[in-house]
């Protein structure tokens, strides 16, 4: 299932929701943890931009075997691509710890 249909078959869930909703179905995560860091963001010229009141910033700490045999730039990239569609409607920032099962 696509982002985009996992989106619109969750209409009204929240960013957080559906990150999480992608992040598990993709990355099978032994661990997963999401924290809504927006708040402490709210007064930067970039939240501001998006309205000031949305889900725009987000700590994420992901334990998956997807993750081993890659460098961190390649785990990094592929959470991203995860999350592209939610980077285009308003996430603005993720900031990522991410650990293979067999390699940190």
């Amino acid at each position: 299932m696509s982002e985009t249909a996992s989106r619109s078959s969750t209409p009204h869930s929240t960013r957080r929701e559906r990150i999480e909703a992608i992040l598990r179905r993709e990355l099978s995560p032994t661990t997963l943890e999401i924290q809504n860091d927006s708040a402490r963001h709210a007064h930067h010229a970039g939240a501001k931009a998006l309205g000031g009141g949305g889900e725009t910033h987000f700590n994420v700490a992901i334990t998956s075997v997807r993750f081993d045999g890659l460098n961190r730039v390649a785990r990094h990239r592929l959470v991203n691509g995860l999350l592209a569609e939610e980077f285009s409607s308003g996430l603005h920032a993720l900031s990522l710890v991410l650990h293979g099962e067999k390699t940190p």
